[in-house]
């Protein structure tokens, strides 16, 4: 007897994708990510009806819990951070699938346990025996973790069963520890079953660059060298590293945010049409655009990194990197970086991408500025012109995401006045839907096996190509320069783009 259903058509949009029978594995469940950001989405999807009846979430980690302790730490979660109503039925149904596994990640004892744990939920919840494992830990334990998953077999699925890893950044530190990363990871899991989280591409805005380009035929045509002047990618945020000075110390602004975030973002407002829009289709073309990343000659005028200094942010007095809690009074770590890339291709020969990052700058936003050229001949004076800038379209993947074109209009009135005035489009009031966290999103692909949205192991590895030289020259030479908190970031940043004839633009 087939199972599929005779009045469902795969045709119909209104049919949300459900996963199939099947549970997570959090490592690490007790940490800030878990509880703020996995645990909450898991909780949403299923209050939007997207996970199967008998769901179920194991939670690993080094505490001594009791099962009512870990069902209590998930409610807390759920109250405290979830996009969507909380519901007793839907919660009631979802706590049934709730264990806890305590254990250190060398512990074979905590590993035949876990092992039991996910046998018991296939039998009393009916997960088909598909189990994702979520690695929301350090780095430095993804090897142990990865192995002894294999040593206990839990790695493999039986009867047709799926097993999946979900690893979160940083995938290493350079080229080599991303290689070694990619290396041991791939001797446990297909590299098909791996799922490496960047949280932007789950974002709706960053999705809607690709919808932007390729559904409409108003901007492709100008997506080009011929009417491109530059693009600008920007991620700023307000905040200082808070309590994350054991992680962010070393790292910096580059490896914490170029490498990844930026870069996809790059590639995507970079790549060419893709055959169609999946997961294999669109790897190709970002690897195309990131493997023909161009990194200045002159590392020295084309990069700047920086770190912030005491001052006042939000009506607050805030302290300098180096007076935060855990910092090393004489570190080097970079705490803003802008880097010059040119991509050498057809499309966009000559044409500058600037991207930039920082934390303590003005306020918290994410955008991609498309800046096109100046009109060839103007036939009105210099005069009627001068509050004219160049037109631009700035994509916001965060806060209040949308798209603004900018463009020059006639000023009401007798004289010919041409001024710069913009033209907007936000999701939040175009679509009563409000746009689901990232991670609901990420989530619901690594249980339905949509590796659409996940960068591969080659992506990472080109994009520390990339950045690899910069790092190297920058450890190599001086050292970051100050700005003060609240600024935009220090001055050789405006110099770098002044020496192009170009500005940064304020966001």
């Amino acid at each position: 007897m087939s199972s599929t259903n005779p009045l469902r058509d795969a045709q119909d949009r209104r049919l949300p994708r459900i996963a199939g029978p099947s549970g997570l594995v959090i490592f690490g469940v007790t940490g800030d990510l878990s509880r703020k950001k996995l645990m909450p989405a898991v909780y949403d999807l299923a209050n939007r009806g997207l996970l199967p009846p008998g769901f179920s979430l194991v939670g690993f980690a080094r505490r001594d819990w009791e099962q009512e302790d870990f069902a209590q730490v998930v409610h807390d979660a759920v109250r405290d951070h979830a996009r969507t109503p909380f519901r007793e039925e839907v919660w009631q149904q979802l706590a049934e699938g709730f264990r806890f596994v305590p254990g250190e990640f060398g512990d074979d004892e905590a590993f035949d346990t876990l092992r039991t744990t996910i046998e018991e939920l296939d039998k009393a919840r009916g997960t088909g025996g598909n189990f994702a494992f979520y690695l929301s830990v350090p780095p430095k334990f993804f090897p142990t973790v990865v192995r002894q998953l294999k040593k206990h077999g839990l790695s493999e699925g039986r009867d047709g069963s799926w097993r999946r890893a979900v690893i979160e950044k940083p995938f290493g530190h350079d080229l080599a520890s991303a290689q070694d990363l990619n290396q041991v990871v791939h001797e446990v899991f297909p590299a098909n079953e791996v799922f490496r989280i960047d949280h932007y591409l789950g974002k709706e805005t960053v999705q809607n660059i690709l919808a932007l380009r390729f559904a409409n035929t108003m901007f492709e045509p100008l997506w080009n060298r011929s009417y491109v002047d530059h693009v600008q990618i920007t991620m700023a945020e307000d905040i200082g590293i808070g309590g994350r000075a054991g992680y962010y110390d070393g790292i910096g602004a580059a490896r914490d945010v170029i490498q990844n975030h930026l870069l996809q973002l790059l590639a995507l407002t970079a790549m060419e049409e893709p055959v169609a829009f999946d997961a294999d289709s669109l790897v190709t073309e970002k690897l195309k655009v990131l493997r023909s990343v161009k990194i200045p000659a002159d590392l020295g005028a084309h990069t700047v990194r920086g770190q912030y200094t005491h001052g006042w942010q939000g009506g607050e007095e805030v302290c300098g990197y180096l007076e935060e809690e855990g910092i090393d009074p004489n570190s080097g770590t970079d705490t803003y970086a802008a880097i010059k890339l040119e991509i050498d291709n057809r499309r966009w020969a000559g044409v500058p991408f600037y991207l930039r990052t920082g934390k303590r700058l003005g306020r918290r936003v994410t955008e991609i500025a498309v800046v096109f050229q100046r009109a060839p001949y103007s036939p009105f004076d210099t005069t009627d012109t001068q509050e004219l800038g160049q037109n631009a379209l700035v994509i916001r993947v965060q806060p209040d995401e949308g798209v603004t074109v900018r463009f020059g209009s006639k000023v009401p009135g007798t004289s010919m006045e041409v001024r710069d005035v913009s033209m907007d489009f936000a999701y939040g009031e175009s679509f009563t839907e409000s746009s689901p966290e990232a991670y609901e999103r990420l989530i619901l692909d690594v249980l339905l096996g949509d590796a659409n949205l996940f960068p591969r192991h080659q992506e990472v590895e080109e994009s520390w190509r990339i950045l690899d030289p910069i790092e190297d020259h920058w450890e190599r030479h001086g050292s970051p320069e100050p700005y003060t908190a609240g600024t935009w970031g220090p001055a050789a940043a405006d110099e770098m783009l002044a020496r192009d004839g170009r500005s940064w633009r304020r966001p």
